[in-house]
């Protein structure tokens, strides 16, 4: 047995105990332990483990703390900026509580990925109790194990003959589904281009997955042989961490893993394909006892159900999750401290007509659930209604959009634009087209075929560079003003709507414009956007006009500052040197995030764009 595998090994049995209680995937591109929620001599509260912040961060640095001890946290408020091998990103909470201790101070360098780095309190009351919480204090009087004892009652475990013990498997290596995207939470497999006995080099494709955004292709980082395929084609709402295949060294090793199951990828084996720790022994926090291996499949737990007429105990983020479901806290059993209402609690209970079921992690197969298919009617009349899926682009697009109109105070202003030269300077450029015309040094560049979206969004990004307020984003402690004009445009595709980037629109000229979004489009339509085609815009576009919809309001896509809503081009009646005349105009409708763009801002920045769009001459310089 090879060294590495021992200490693979080793590491695998030190984890196991922890790994019990481990909140898993709290934040949406965690790969390992993340969050842990404790409940001993320490009132209720969370450890915050340093996340990993994109696909290849191991390590990071805590460049500054934006919640201070003592500040209340909500889902989506940034915590820290941390210094990844990439950028400096945000990390942003993904739990309710209070900021109760920073166990890392700012500027700390080269935390790695799993290292406690602060506590959140689930009560504002806890906060000065945990003053004194160092990392593996959180019970002091508990014994400490770092692997499960078996207890002397238990009944010992039956053989499974149709796997082989994990000890006696050859070296391998277990791949999770991967974060492909920033945003991505989980992703379904559309299909895989490799099977089992292939080989693989590091920019094979192992499979075709759907993301939230587009159907991105997942290439190997190693080199080895497909041992195992754990998720058959067309897996749907697989969370990201989810065992998905395996991989081994020598191909004579693939034949063993004939019965291998998802079960027998446990996390701890996950773990050790990771980066290794600089020590084989693990660390575990104090109060973490000796685990117990369980008589039966389902541990027994203690639960707790609120009596009538006494006080109703739960967490804030039971409470919302609660109030977002629909649900009553009065009929569901507890099983935190003291007979506390958790979050699980609240997913696990049973669900009435009020209730919609909450999401789970479980994997779904890619046979269509029963409610997709035609309601059947008595009689033999035809069906009365279809139930069609939500892809993730959907899912995603609907959550985005609800959470920006409740939390952003929008407001809007509309304002006329006439478009007649415009519209002239169009027709000149693409009748020169048509006629073949080239230009440039030489004559070697063919003259573009513009649309009118496309001097809408240059006559936005110069108005964007005259008025940079509008150009702009939100943050709990200051407002982020960007030197960049880089414009997200609204897609419709079959799978929904997509919000592509045209980057530094203000210094490329209307065909570049043309013929980069073109491009875009194009990719939007047929799946295979890369998170660098959406992700970063500073101000969108959405043109309706096409439609015949005359004017409309957008909703802002946060965490831009602003969303401009375009309608049809309509003739209406104008003096025009002192003659009534009839000439073409738009309606343009500006959303604004009123914390960042005051009603008079918005007003100055509509004048700017109408000026760019009435003098179209402008767009050329």
């Amino acid at each position: 047995m090879s060294s590495g595998l021992v200490l693979k090994l080793a590491r695998a049995a030190a984890k196991e105990s922890i790994l019990t209680w481990a909140a898993v995937n709290r934040l949406p591109w965690l790969s390992a332990i993340s969050n842990s929620r404790f409940f001993a001599s320490y009132p209720a509260h969370v450890v915050l483990n340093m996340p990993s912040l994109s696909p290849t961060m191991t390590q990071g640095n805590i460049t500054k703390w934006r919640k201070q001890p003592g500040e209340p946290v909500s889902p989506g408020q940034i915590l820290a900026e941390v210094e990844t091998d990439k950028a400096t990103i945000e990390w942003e909470a993904q739990e309710e509580g209070f900021m109760a201790k920073h166990l890392v101070p700012e500027g700390t360098a080269d935390i790695e990925v799993g290292t406690p780095v602060a506590i959140l309190a689930e009560e504002a009351d806890g906060v000065a109790s945990l003053a004194s919480f160092s990392p593996g204090a959180s019970s002091p009087s508990a014994t400490v194990s770092t692997a499960p004892q078996p207890s002397a009652a238990a009944p010992s475990p039956l053989p499974q003959p149709t796997s082989r013990p994990k000890a006696q498997l050859p070296q391998h290596q277990v791949l999770n589904m991967p974060a492909l995207s920033p945003t991505m939470n989980s992703g379904s497999i559309v299909e895989w281009k490799k099977k089992v006995g292939d080989s693989v080099v590091p920019g094979d494709v192992y499979c075709e997955v759907e993301t939230d955004k587009a159907t991105i292709s997942w290439e190997s980082q190693e080199e080895g042989f497909i041992a195992c395929i754990l998720l058959p084609d067309g897996s749907k709402d697989v969370e990201v961490g989810t065992a998905a295949l395996v991989l081994v060294d020598d191909k004579e090793a693939v034949s063993a893993f004939a019965n291998f199951k998802s079960t027998d990828a446990t996390p701890a084996e996950a773990l050790a394909a990771g980066p290794a720790p600089t020590q084989a022994a693990v660390e575990v926090p104090a109060n973490v006892g000796s685990v117990q291996p369980p008589a039966s499949t389902e541990p027994p737990v203690a639960v707790s159900v609120v009596a009538p007429g006494s006080r109703l105990r739960a967490s804030p983020y039971a409470r919302k999750l609660a109030a977002e479901m629909g649900a009553t806290l009065t009929g569901i059993s507890g099983t935190g401290p003291e007979g506390r209402i958790v979050a699980a609690d609240v997913q696990g209970a049973p669900r009435g007509p009020s209730m919609p079921a909450a999401e789970t992690p479980a994997v779904k197969t890619a046979a269509a659930p029963a409610s997709a298919a035609p309601a059947a009617p008595k009689g033999g009349l035809a069906p009365t209604f279809v139930d069609l899926p939500h892809n993730q682009i959907r899912r995603v697009v609907a959550r985005r959009l609800l959470e920006s109109k409740q939390t952003v105070p929008h407001y809007y202003l509309t304002m006329e634009c006439r478009v007649d030269e415009m519209l002239k300077l169009r027709e000149r450029i693409n009748a020169l087209n048509s006629a073949g015309q080239k230009s440039g040094i030489g004559g070697a560049a063919p003259i573009p075929k513009l649309s009118v979206n496309d001097f809408i969004i240059k006559a936005a990004a110069k108005a964007l560079k005259e008025v940079p307020g509008v150009n702009a984003s939100w943050f709990p402690d200051f407002i982020r003003q960007y030197n960049n004009v880089d414009i997200s445009v609204a897609v419709q595709t079959p799978t929904g709507l997509q919000v592509p980037i045209v980057k530094n629109a203000d210094l490329k000229s209307l065909g570049a414009i043309s013929a980069e979004i073109r491009a875009l489009a194009a990719k939007a339509k047929e799946g295979k956007l890369l998170p660098e085609d959406y992700v970063g815009g500073t101000f969108t576009v959405s043109n309706l006009g096409m439609y015949g919809i005359k004017q409309f309001a957008a909703i802002i896509n946060p965490p831009q500052a602003a969303i401009m809503a375009v309608g049809a081009t309509m003739p209406v009646v104008a003096l025009v040197n002192g003659v009534a005349k009839e000439v073409p105009t738009v309606l343009v409708t500006l959303s604004c995030d009123h914390r960042v763009v005051d009603g008079a801002m918005g007003a100055e920045w509509l004048a700017a764009f109408k000026a760019q769009i009435e003098n179209p001459l402008l767009s050329l310089f």
